[in-house]
């Protein structure tokens, strides 16, 4: 054989880029194409080799004796040979040609490997799953087992940074457009933790049978260094109340990470995923709220969360010793912690995370503040209710769903107020215009909050429409207007105005005067002097005439009162 034997349009470790692979005595090495750093493995760090096919051809998968993968993807089927032969002279190990199960089937058996997680059907791997790849699990029920894995971004890929081919570990999947993020197991009955490892498992390895979902999530955990020991832990809270997700957690912090330990479920989560750390007062006065921003946000199943919110009471004490040597306190972390620690709990889960993840601290603006003299503005999303609070520069509300709006993104912000509502007279609407996306909408916010609203961001530069206060001039002018025309059309009386009680008397009292005044009243009065009433020419009748008088006089007595009474209905 040649002294190097070299292939073209190899792929390592699912990189983007194609480069040229080559083999020699001493080791092996791949450099990408278009140049950049070079890959090299020595033959003494080669433990065994498998040959299979593979998404570009055909893959020769390496297993080192520090137990990592090294994928070789792209030869051809004719290549078989050549790399066979080379890996039993120059490194002794011998290539194995291994086939995978094409029924498709989604049940089979689990196999615990060196490096990797290997599903069988029909004795033949159908997928494997190496454990660098794996981030989180947690038991999803009594026969469940989830598996989690690390998603990436491009930028953190490759040898050199950004062709792929990664060496850090979880990092072999940011070369794919599209990643798998999550995977379940249902796995029924019982079995012994032997019958679950198989060959990777000790002869000193129990035999009791226990519950086989809780054994794979156990045995996962430890192959996949998912859970540090309690011993390795720099500090330890126990039971903080947490608002998103909501639950009571256990918080183990260690070196480049902390921990959530749930009843239900567990989260890793690496400080370098921390984003952004906000401590916020609660407007009860009792409660502080600490609120984690995290990218990539927390799974659980399908629900995703961008911010970890956590509660503590404000005058709930705690007393703690950091498990780190005074040397590892002064050199390592510069004076950043503390060895001891005996203060409110939300302080201290405050200085050891910006110890530990060096982040800064968020806290509310010191130039805006409610009406009760808070920073804490009451209001809802939709139907959920929290708390908005004005940063210097976002805004941020909480707790669920927990939702962060930079003023740099915000192209304007309008108050408004929900015509019909009850409460219109006493709340109104912030409505955020965003300069790309979604608005968002916070309803509900007490009216005595307008103005120092107003007067903030307008501080900080937003534009501001108050259709608040434009509609309550509107209405002001226009009852200024009817009470106006109102008063032109009175007609003011000499006397207190009395409303219509005044106008029904005064109406019933003329048309009495009037009908009782009338002409045809005194043309039947007996005191009237007519002209024919007490001449000499009616001599002969007067008898008849007095007669009839009398008889009209009744009559017109009996009238009377018959019209009172119905003036007076």
């Amino acid at each position: 054989m040649a002294a190097i034997e070299q292939f073209d349009n190899i792929y390592l470790d699912l990189s983007k880029e194609s480069g040229k692979c080559r083999f020699a005595e001493n080791g092996l090495g791949w450099k990408p194409s278009s140049g950049g750093n070079t890959f090299t493995l020595d033959r003494g760090d080669i433990a065994s080799a498998q040959w299979s096919r593979a998404a570009k051809g055909f893959e020769t998968k390496i297993l080192k004796r520090s137990s990592e993968l090294v994928l070789l993807d792209g030869f051809q089927q004719e290549d078989f040979e050549r790399l066979s032969k080379l890996f039993k002279l120059w490194y002794s190990i011998n290539l194995e040609s291994k086939e995978h199960a094409l029924r498709g089937w989604n049940w089979g058996k689990t196999e615990f490997s060196k490096a990797e997680l290997v599903f069988n059907v029909q004795n033949k791997p159908s997928f494997e799953i190496p454990y660098t790849e794996i981030s989180n699990t947690n038991l999803a029920g009594r026969n469940e087992v989830s598996v989690e894995f690390t998603p990436s971004n491009e930028d953190d890929t490759g040898t050199n940074g950004h062709l792929g081919g990664a060496r850090g570990r979880g990092k072999k999947s940011g070369a794919g457009k599209d990643q798998l993020v999550e995977m379940r197991f249902y796995i029924p009955g019982t079995t012994t933790r032997k019958e679950t490892e198989g060959e990777e498992a000790g002869s000193d390895a129990e035999q009791e049978e226990k519950n086989a979902a809780t054994l794979f999530y156990e045995t996962l955990m430890d192959k996949a260094e998912i859970g540090e020991t309690a011993g390795d832990a720099i500090a330890t809270f126990l039971e903080v109340l947490h608002l998103t997700p909501r639950g009571r957690f256990d918080i183990d912090m260690y070196e480049a990470s902390f921990r959530l330990r749930g009843k239900t479920y567990d989260y890793k989560i690496q400080y370098d995923a921390i984003k952004k750390f906000m401590v916020l007062p609660k407007p009860d006065e009792l409660h502080f709220m600490l609120c984690i921003g995290l990218d990539p946000p927390l799974r659980q199943g399908q629900t995703r969360y961008p911010f970890v919110v956590m509660q503590a009471k404000k005058d709930e004490e705690v007393t703690i010793d950091l498990n780190l040597t005074d040397e590892e306190l002064s050199k390592k972390y510069n004076g950043k912690l503390d060895a001891h620690y005996e203060q409110p709990l939300h302080q201290v889960i405050t200085y050891i995370f910006k110890g530990l993840a060096n982040k800064k601290i968020t806290s509310p603006a010191k130039d805006f503040m409610t009406h009760r003299q808070q920073y804490g503005i009451k209001c809802s999303i939709k139907a959920a209710e929290g708390f908005l609070y004005c940063l210097e520069k976002a805004f941020m509300f909480v707790p669920k769903p927990a939702t962060y709006i930079s003023y740099d993104q915000t192209a304007s912000i309008t108050f408004s107020r929900v015509s019909g509502a009850v409460s219109a007279l006493s709340t109104f609407d912030i409505q955020v215009v965003m300069k790309s996306g979604p608005s968002h909408q916070f309803s509900n916010i007490n009216r005595e909050d307008l103005k120092a609203l107003e007067d903030f961001f307008k501080l900080k530069g937003l534009r501001v429409k108050n259709e608040v206060d434009e509609e309550a001039n509107l209405l002001a002018a226009a009852l200024r207007e009817e009470a106006m025309d109102d008063s032109e059309e009175e007609v003011v009386g000499a006397g207190a105005d009395r409303g219509s009680a005044d106008e029904d008397e005064e109406s019933v009292d003329e048309d009495f005067r009037a009908e009782s005044e009338s002409d045809v009243a005194e043309e039947y009065d007996s005191a009237h002097e007519s002209d024919g009433s007490g001449s000499d020419e009616s001599g002969v009748d007067d008898d008849d005439d007095d007669q009839d008088m009398a008889d009209d006089d009744e009559e017109e007595e009996e009238e009377k009162p018959k019209a009172k009474k119905q003036k007076t209905k």
